[in-house]
């Protein structure tokens, strides 16, 4: 009877995949940096509030017309700062979802 030669297997995973594993842990991490560096704003109240956020979910500023002081109670008040804050939070999150969908292939980040 013949003996059989195995043939060699290929190294299983590679190198090739942990080089691509690598390129995408650097691709999310520019992402991230990119990020981190834009700047989202919404207002509330017609402009009275504007609540500034970065692309990582950063309150960066808040501003609010003094002139809303003068007529506005605080729980009013409050409530278009928390308006503003949260849309622009929303905002920031969505940009967060599009600009790293692509590299998370629908997993969340």
């Amino acid at each position: 009877m013949a003996k059989r030669h195995k043939q060699p297997r290929p190294p299983m995973g590679g190198g090739g995949m942990m080089k691509q594993i690598q390129q995408l842990q650097e691709q999310m991490l520019a992402a991230q940096d990119a990020l981190a560096e834009e700047t989202i704003t919404a207002t509330a109240g017609g402009g009275v509030v504007k609540a500034t956020v970065t692309g990582d979910q950063q309150i960066e500023s808040l501003e609010i017309d003094p002139a809303i002081l003068e007529d506005t109670d605080v729980e009013m008040l409050q409530d278009l700062i928390l308006s503003a804050i949260n849309s622009a939070l929303e905002q920031s999150r969505e940009l967060a979802a599009e600009r790293l969908g692509p590299l998370t292939g629908g997993l969340p980040f």
